[in-house]
């Protein structure tokens, strides 16, 4: 109805604008041919009835693009329900292959982004063990499993299933942001309770971190990450070496009742608004920069700590 009013007052206006038009050319030039006059002003009344179709033709675009944005969106909303469907397959082929859909979505429509990242994270929270857990004195860094001694065999489940589970720690990795990737969103992650190894998210830009309770089973690798949100990874325990090297934690760092089975590196990291320390610390390489005015939690003796002295100390419950 809208349409046949805004066509009908096109018409009229085009009418009104030729005859005024014309006649005001007659009116200024009297002597030119009244056949120019008339020509001129249809020019003009035509003119507004151009402007009336591409104003026409714009909205059916803008309407095109909607609707095909809509469909586009129901199409995204499907893939995605399938893939997380196909995740409790029995078959880890069937869901490394959702793992890599989700994947995509992410990368096609990065609304999807931090849903796929708590898809993912979600999956490596399932309660998961496997022998190559077992921490050996000889070789405490390492994850994969040996024969021998009292340690079990792995079963042909475990073995697949835990390479299902690398697949989700790599996508991970591959969708945060990092380098030259212009993303300024904050992707979080939460591993709370959850089994990982070998994890790695070097140059990352993260979010927040909540790895509470969180086994990292053989090297973890954080150099160079920045986390923007606090880094939590209070009651987890890390059974191999540990790398912080260059690691900003702008967001605070919670390593309270942390356990570490190797050295950790924290080699030019600089942590920022709170550092909270376990009492007894590991073998530590570097020193760990508190910048200035920055918490810390409990006595941080026995940690080598840079900026302490422009640091505020306070206790567990401050």
């Amino acid at each position: 109805m809208r349409g046949r009013w805004l066509l009908a007052a096109s018409v009229v206006a085009a009418i009104l604008v030729t005859a005024g038009t014309t006649a005001v050319l007659l009116r200024v030039e009297p002597k030119q041919p009244a056949a120019e006059a008339i020509k001129t002003g249809g020019l003009a009344g035509g003119a507004v009835v151009a402007l009336y179709a591409l104003w026409l033709n714009d909205r059916r675009r803008r309407t095109e693009e909607a609707r095909h944005e809509l469909e586009s969106d129901k199409v995204a909303d499907e893939r995605f329900a399938r893939a997380v469907e196909m995740l409790g397959n029995e078959a880890d082929q069937v869901r490394v292959g959702a793992m890599h859909a989700l994947a995509g979505l992410a990368r096609a429509a990065p609304r999807y982004k931090q849903t796929v990242l708590d898809v993912l994270c979600a999956y490596l929270r399932r309660p998961f063990a496997h022998p190559a857990f077992v921490v050996r004195p000889e070789d405490p860094d390492q994850a994969f499993h040996r024969a021998g001694g009292d340690v079990e065999l792995p079963t042909p489940e475990e073995d697949r299933e835990r390479t299902v589970r690398l697949t989700a720690q790599r996508l991970i990795t591959d969708l945060l942001p990092w380098g030259q990737d212009t993303d300024p969103t904050l992707y979080h992650l939460d591993l709370t309770g959850a089994n990982v190894e070998y994890l790695r998210l070097e140059g990352r830009r993260v979010g927040r971190l909540t790895a509470r309770r969180t086994r990292f089973h053989g090297i973890t690798a954080f150099r160079e990450v920045r986390f923007a949100k606090p880094a939590l990874f209070s009651g987890g325990t890390f059974l191999g070496r540990v790398d912080f090297q260059r690691a900003h934690f702008l967001g605070g760092l919670s390593l309270q009742d942390t356990a570490f089975a190797g050295e950790v590196d924290v080699r030019e990291a600089e942590v920022d608004l709170f550092v909270h320390l376990p009492p007894t610390p590991p073998t530590v390489v570097g020193s760990l920069t508190v910048r200035p005015g920055a918490r810390v939690k409990e006595d941080p003796a026995g940690w080598p700590l840079t900026g302490l002295a422009e640091a505020r100390l306070v206790g567990r419950d401050d």
